[in-house]
């Protein structure tokens, strides 16, 4: 008697290549999103009257709270799958975006963009999608696997931009918010490709909710890991005032809206070759050094922007320089906590170490915002971007290599 036969598993490879297009597509979503934030900030203004104040202090208290969220996120994704966990900040974007477009004042974009979307990508973002494919991929190639999802990530970012720009002429500023909370439910189905359960794990087991303030405290007692938490400051502090503030820099500096539109595109596409390349690099060198190099290339192109005359080819250029270094920092950052403590905590760990990152997107949005109320421009603000830059820089460059025995595969 012939019996049905049963359906083989997809490969090892085949399941890691799902995991990696899925996670590109969602954290294209995520952080595609939240890039076209700078775009809404005068057109909210002109249109419904948000205050230029309220529009930067939400987008600071979305850093603030993306910091807040990612090591619990990433605790609950470690234990229980990130696909899950994606899902739900699918929704909780779902809600940032839909409240102001709904119903636009300060308080809504405070409570949507400020809080709402700040869970959202701390769950729905690049960390809990790389921290998957980092599960999934061979410890030899991990960093490139993780720099190939993070390139591919970069396209919603290119691709966002001129999307929401267009929205804005055609919809209105509402209407764009409507279109991003829309677009935000396709992550849903794409997290479910990702790590929708606990993937197999050698080693130690996550630590989860309960174990992850003594997690957070042992890593941050080792010098090496505090001093790589301390440099990913200056990396969201430079980040987060470019991403919301560039655009109205432009603007003031008497160029046309649409520059502004392009320098953030060319940063989403100059993004995806960089990204690929730092993941790349991080298999073959130290990825700290690699940090180091980082933060000077983005400190130089700032100081250089910032004390030259502007013009619209040297805004794209500078904007395509940023845009090869923007997320390098990711895959760099992922695989130097995985050579230290391997990946059953990866996601937790990472988090720990965003923290710190988004401390300084929030005081980097937030300082931009207060400038731009009380002196009307960003003048003050460039020498600060450049004094961060060259501290974190120093600061990576003084990690030690990590213990070969410390950290299984």
């Amino acid at each position: 008697m012939q019996t049905a036969a049963t359906p083989s598993k997809p490969s090892i490879a085949t399941t890691l290549w799902i995991a990696v297009i899925a996670a590109s597509a969602a954290s294209s979503l995520g952080m595609g999103i939240r890039q076209t934030y700078g775009l809404l900030l005068m057109p909210m203004a002109t249109e419904h009257g948000i205050a230029p104040w309220a529009f930067g202090l939400a987008v600071a208290l979305h850093n603030l709270l993306w910091g807040l969220a990612q090591p619990f996120s990433g605790a609950m994704a470690d234990k229980y799958g990130s696909g899950r966990v994606m899902a739900v900040g699918g929704l909780f974007y779902l809600a940032g975006c839909g409240l102001p477009a709904l119903f636009p004042s300060n308080a809504t974009v405070l409570i949507g963009i400020g809080i709402f979307s700040g869970i959202g990508v701390a769950s729905a973002g690049t960390g809990l999608a790389l921290a998957a494919v980092g599960r999934l991929a061979p410890a030899a190639r991990r960093g490139e696997f993780i720099g190939i999802a993070s390139a591919g990530g970069s396209l919603g970012q290119a691709a966002m931009v001129p999307l929401v720009f267009s929205a804005i002429g055609w919809f209105g500023a509402a209407g764009a918010m409507a279109m991003l909370a829309l677009s935000s439910l396709l992550i849903l189905p794409i997290a479910r490709h990702i790590e929708w359960k606990p993937a197999a794990r050698v080693g130690p087991a996550p630590a989860g909710l309960r174990g992850l303030p003594a997690l957070a405290r042992n890593a941050l007692a080792e010098r090496d890991f505090a001093l790589l938490t301390g440099g990913f400051f200056a990396c969201g502090f430079q980040l987060a005032f470019l991403t919301t503030h560039l655009p109205s820099h432009i603007a003031l500096c008497g160029m046309p809206a649409s520059i502004g539109m392009t320098a953030l595109m060319m940063v989403g596409l100059f993004n995806i070759p960089g990204s690929w390349f730092c993941g790349w690099l991080s298999s073959r060198i130290r990825p700290e050094a690699g940090l180091g190099v980082i933060y000077l290339i983005r400190t130089l192109a700032i100081a250089v922007f910032a004390y030259t005359t502007p013009t619209e080819w040297g805004t794209i250029v500078f904007a395509a320089v940023m845009g090869f270094v923007w997320l390098g920092t990711v895959p760099l950052t992922s695989a130097a906590i995985a050579k230290r403590f391997g990946v059953a905590n990866l996601g937790a760990l990472y988090g720990v170490c965003f923290f710190s990152h988004q401390i300084g997107g929030f005081l980097g949005a937030g300082s931009g915002a207060l400038l731009i109320s009380t002196a009307g421009n960003y003048n003050a603000f460039w020498p600060v971007m450049i004094v961060v830059g060259l501290a974190a820089s120093a600061l990576n460059w003084m990690i030690r290599a990590p213990d070969s025995r410390m950290a299984p595969a």
